[in-house]
């Protein structure tokens, strides 16, 4: 009897090995797992993983391995809040990785060297990050890439030609970014997607990529050739393959080129002499009208005074509260009688009106210094009308040398030039990712305008109210938490970092960038420079307490930063609801008003609602932040720099200091809690 056992117990151990095997899982090499960690440890983020050694590689969030759970082929960590270059000898380290995207945070630094070793990258996406330097010539060691995605950074230098080494390739983006130069011969027969616009490119496009539409190109002001406008002989031609230089000319095609050359210094020749004829009689004439506008005494000056105030007679009528385009503040497209060319006309006027004043220059504060144009320059620039606030208008001026700029020329400014000169310093100064600051300005007796960068994604408001509609994206929750969350960070920044006080923040001096994380504010503290009857005008964003609104304060510029909170969560604008049926009901009191009846669900906007947003409680949480910012006390309100911490906390998903009880306590939306009632009308947008 105890033989045939020892085979039975042999059998049933091999069985147990067996099944031990079958269901042991698969993990990737150990290589791969600490490579991921290091990664992560190595690189700030803003938001958990949950990546730890206890748990299997394969199952953390963004990394996906082959079918046999063998090796890392994926990393996917879109919009997760990494800040800071890609540390080396991490992601390098995954041999078999096949797809990179780290798109939509805030990586640094050059395109990262690891990077380069992924010998297997099929797919890399890139976009929307902050990183800066030229594209590396290494690229080319990626011979089996076929997505290659690094559009909405900081990236300058010329286009390589080594991208004709990447044979595989069939979508190339590289918009958004600042690449100079020609765009280079690139001859890939699988290239089906490409997209260079908006950057510095100049030049022909080569015919290998003419068949790609117009689209593909635009935004390089100096670029030529189909299928945008034909050349003329003042634009370079494609940079040639490396390696690869022209033959010899002959002799006659030398003496053809050269009598080129000689006709065209000819005719350009011409030009500037005619040009500085055109000048000098220009002058002569404007010294003699000066000389008898001496002569004539008060009288002139009189009619003088009165023709500066008409050239100013369209400025000036607020604008609607949902404003449209890109850039700059309060954003409108009203009719101005004068299109892109009397906008042009007005910012040259607005120049040249003081050009004769004392001392008239444009003045560069802080990294302003970085511009490279002058006065002069602006008088050129071709331009177009943003929009119009209460402080004045605001024009998109394009610069011969392709420069983008705003220019908002002021109204009613009420302090002179030695307070103007100091405030203008104090606002220079300021560096912020979240504050949109002062790069020049110009003051004059008759005008004075501010120069900033220009932002071409536009305004929260118009993201928010803007053509509301079939057509259209609303904005989601998560982009509105972004939003909240610079707007935050910039004024705590301002408060604690300067000393400073905004003074008009609401959702139309909220700018939006590429980054949703760096969204900026605008108009910094410029009501210290009007008449309090011009700077009064708040909106529906005002502190009760803001009587004289020359003397705002930290806890009134919380107030408005709770009414923009409110803003996003109800998708309502102040500006419209500040006057709901008798004019008594604004929005901070019908949102009090809502929550008192425990409507609070009420209070939210439906387009949230329509897009199935399932962070409620982060909502309700948001809310009751808003709600403490715009306390009818100002002791009661929150610091600035106390906002950005609730706002984090409910961003991490801890929703603030709402329990899930308060919560359910709070939003009290079923049939049976509302007894049959119903809650107060919204007011009308």
């Amino acid at each position: 009897m105890a033989g045939p056992s020892v085979p039975a117990a042999a059998l049933a151990a091999l069985l147990a090995v067996a099944a031990l095997t079958c269901c042991a899982v698969a993990e990737p090499p150990p290589s791969e797992r600490s490579a991921l960690l290091a990664f992560l440890t190595a690189t700030p983020h803003e938001r958990r993983l949950g990546w730890n050694a206890s748990t299997p590689a394969c199952g953390w969030v963004g990394v996906t391995c082959d079918n046999a759970n063998s090796t890392v082929v994926e990393v996917r960590l879109p919009g997760v809040g990494l800040v800071g270059a890609i540390p080396p000898g991490t992601l390098g380290r995954l041999t078999n990785l096949r797809v990179l995207s780290l798109r939509s945070n805030r990586v640094l630094g050059t395109v990262p060297d690891d990077v380069l070793q992924l010998a297997s990258l099929k797919a890399l996406f890139l976009q929307q990050n902050l990183l800066s330097g030229p594209i590396p010539t290494g690229i080319q060691k990626l011979g089996g890439l076929e997505r290659l995605v690094l559009s909405h950074n900081n990236l300058s230098g010329s286009i390589p030609f080594a991208l004709n080494k990447l044979t595989a390739l069939r979508v190339l983006k590289l918009d958004g970014n600042h690449l100079s130069g020609s765009i280079p011969s690139i001859s890939i027969a699988g290239l089906g997607a490409l997209n260079v616009s908006d950057n510095n490119l100049n030049g022909s496009i080569p015919k290998s990529l003419s068949h790609f539409p117009r689209e593909s190109f635009a935004g390089n002001l100096q670029l030529c050739g189909d299928p945008l406008p034909p050349c003329s002989s003042s634009f370079f031609p494609p940079a040639p393959s490396p390696g690869l230089s022209p033959g010899p000319a002959t002799g006659s095609s030398k003496r053809r080129k050269l009598s080129g050359a000689a006709i065209a210094g000819i005719v350009v020749g011409g030009v500037v002499v005619g040009l500085l004829l055109l000048i000098a009689v220009v002058l002569c004439a404007v010294s003699k009208r000066r000389s008898a506008g001496a002569r004539e005494g008060p009288k002139a000056a009189t009619s003088s005074a009165a023709a500066a105030a008409g050239s100013g007679a369209t400025r000036g009528q607020p604008p609607p509260a949902s404003g449209e385009g890109g850039g700059m503040t309060s954003s409108s497209k009203e009719d101005l009688g004068g299109g892109a060319s009397g906008s042009a006309a007005a910012v040259a006027a607005a120049a040249a009106g003081g050009a004769a004043g004392e001392q008239s220059r444009l003045v560069f504060v802080g990294k302003g210094a970085g511009y490279s144009f002058d006065l002069e320059d602006l008088l050129r620039a071709s331009a177009e009308v943003l929009g119009k606030g209460s402080v004045g208008t605001s024009y998109k001026a394009v610069l011969e040398e392709g420069t983008t700029v705003v220019v908002k020329r002021l109204k009613d400014v009420a302090v002179q030039r030695r307070e103007f000169d100091a405030h203008m310093e104090a606002v220079g100064r300021v560096e912020h990712r979240n504050v949109l600051p002062v790069r020049a300005y110009y003051f004059s007796k008759d005008e004075k305008l501010l120069v900033y960068d220009y932002l071409p994604n536009g305004s929260l408001s118009a993201m928010l109210h803007g053509s509301r509609g079939s057509g259209r994206t609303p904005l989601d929750w998560e982009a509105r938490m972004r939003a909240a969350l610079s707007a935050a960070r910039g004024l705590a920044h301002l408060h604690t970092a300067h000393n400073l006080v905004h003074g008009n923040v609401k959702a139309s001096n909220v700018l939006l960038r590429p980054d949703a994380d760096a969204a900026a504010l605008s108009d910094l503290g410029l009501h210290q420079l009007f008449a309090a009857s011009t700077a009064a005008r708040g909106g529906g964003y005002r502190a009760p307490e803001a009587v004289d609104a020359r003397r705002l304060t930290y806890k009134s510029d919380v107030y408005s930063l709770g009414v923009l909170l409110l803003e996003l969560l109800t998708g309502k604008s102040p500006s419209h609801a500040s006057l709901e049926g008798d004019g008594t009901l604004d929005l901070p009191r019908w949102v009090q008003s809502v929550v008192r009846e425990e409507w609070t669900a009420e209070v939210f906007d439906v387009e949230l609602v329509r897009l199935g947003a399932s962070a409620e409680e982060e909502m309700v949480a948001l809310l009751q932040v808003a709600m403490a910012c715009v306390a009818t006390v100002p002791d009661a309100r929150p610091d600035a720099p106390d906002v950005v911490r609730m706002v984090e906390e409910i961003g991490a998903g801890h929703g603030g200091r709402t329990t899930t009880e308060e919560s359910e306590g709070v939003r009290a939306t079923s049939e049976e809690e509302r007894s049959g009632g119903t809650p107060p009308a919204a007011p009308t947008p």
